[in-house]
């Protein structure tokens, strides 16, 4: 089985533990056995090696996401970056012409598309194959999952099938509705829009050059700048005229709010937190240091992290958006392919930040020209590399660096620094990658 996981999202409607470059299916909030937490991206991707050990995942994501993809499920995962965000069809052509010209799939292979953030059991992967099976056949160029609505939802749009049929040709598709019509929806038997399909990667390909106009996967990457941003559904699958819908009754549930997220918790709090016994129905994220106490508490999340703190009512908490666009503030967690950062300060000139690389890790040979850097090592091994010199470093151990120096680190144990940034105009962008000669 082929299967393209799409990873987009903004980070808005999961604040304060979603950031630009921490979105919500990297949150890690599901309990295992062993008693650690997995996020999203990572209890998906597991589900879908236990159902089928062979199956082929291709992540597609932006620039952004990349780091954390890594940091949570390793280097070998295949992912296909967006130089920038375009929506969905952009997205899914570029990881069509990736699977073709660099992973050399056949286009008489069928490919599954899905989002990468369902809260699903092992029939959803179970239907994912049958929906791949189905691609090219009977005519159908492209295949639809179809999942039966358990309410009128406003949040999805919805798919009209010909008959009540397992396999049904499509009718018509409808925008997201109010309440209102989507009862009416439902009682003429629509559908949800997960966003789950199937083609054969040739079709896809064909389409894509129909719309686009490119040559292949590195022509494409270098002009998806200039490319329309449009949606699969508009771009696709609203004018296909050979395309059929699957209903899928197991299931599938999108934890695209902190109401919906809360309700799949398998405890009531995560992190450093007390809730008194006259609390009801009261969920509590702590990713910080000091402790949350929550009393006489009812129908309410709390969720603090270096980025903010939410205390909302439950059904509230999913019209955080528009709060959240209005602010503006620096990215003050993000997990990295070496480790993690977390900013502790920011100041006038300066910015403090506790820096976490993991063993056997290391950051890139870089500098920076508007700012010097202090590194004070708190715990493990390793070694720093400054302008070609390289020296082992230990706890205690401080290192300091002038604007336009090249540094890097390397972790021989799981290495904790605390680094000090100074200067008048500190910013992500000022970082420049240099090649360096071991």
């Amino acid at each position: 089985m082929n299967i393209v996981l799409l990873s987009g999202g903004s980070g808005k409607r999961l604040w304060p533990l979603s950031n630009d470059v921490r979105s919500k299916q990297f949150i890690k909030i599901f309990k295992c056995e062993d008693g650690s937490y997995e996020s999203m991206v990572q209890r998906v991707y597991r589900q879908i090696r236990t159902a089928d050990i062979d199956s082929t995942v291709t992540i597609a994501t932006s620039k952004t996401q990349v780091s954390a993809i890594h940091n949570q499920l390793g280097m070998d995962v295949n992912i296909c970056v967006e130089p920038y965000r375009r929506d969905t069809f952009p997205a899914i052509a570029l990881a069509a012409s990736y699977l073709r010209d660099i992973k050399k799939l056949s286009e008489d292979e069928s490919v599954v598309v899905c989002p990468v953030d369902p809260y699903v059991d092992e029939e959803y992967f179970k239907a994912l194959s049958r929906l791949g099976s189905l691609a090219g056949e009977d005519g159908a160029n492209l295949v639809l999952m179809g999942i039966e609505p358990t309410y009128p939802s406003e949040k999805y749009g919805y798919i009209i099938p010909e008959s009540e049929a397992e396999i049904s040709s499509v009718r018509t598709f409808k925008e997201k509705p109010d309440v209102e019509t989507a009862e009416k929806y439902i009682q003429n038997g629509a559908l949800w829009n997960g966003g789950v399909f199937a083609f054969k990667l040739g079709y896809l390909l064909e389409k894509a050059h129909e719309i686009i106009g490119f040559t292949d996967y590195n022509d494409l990457y270098d002009k998806y700048e200039s490319l329309e941003k449009i949606s699969f559904d508009y771009a696709v699958a609203e004018k296909e005229k050979k395309i059929r819908v699957m209903r899928f009754s197991g299931y599938w549930k999108d934890l695209g709010t902190w109401n919906t997220l809360t309700e799949e918790m398998a405890e009531a709090a995560i992190g450093d937190v007390t809730l008194n016994d006259s609390c009801e129905n009261t969920s509590v994220i702590n990713e910080l240091n000091v402790p949350v106490l929550c009393m006489g508490t009812k129908n309410i999340i709390v969720a603090a992290s270096a980025e903010g703190i939410l205390v909302s009512d439950k059904e509230q908490s999913s019209y955080i958006r528009p709060y959240v666009d209005a602010m503006e503030q620096e990215v003050m967690f993000a997990e990295k392919s070496w480790g993690s950062y977390r900013v502790l300060d920011v100041g006038e000139d300066s910015m403090t930040i506790k820096v976490i690389l993991n063993s056997g890790h290391n950051m890139n040979y870089h500098s920076h020209e508007n700012r010097d850097e202090v590194w004070t090592v708190v715990s493990g091994m390793g070694r720093t590399i400054v302008d070609g010199m390289e020296e082992p470093v230990r706890p205690g151990d401080v290192i300091t660096m002038q604007a336009g120096c090249k540094h890097t680190v390397f972790a021989d144990t799981e290495l904790e620094l605390i680094e000090v940034q100074l200067g008048r105009e500190i910013s992500v962008y000022d970082k420049q990658k240099h090649d360096l000669e071991v």
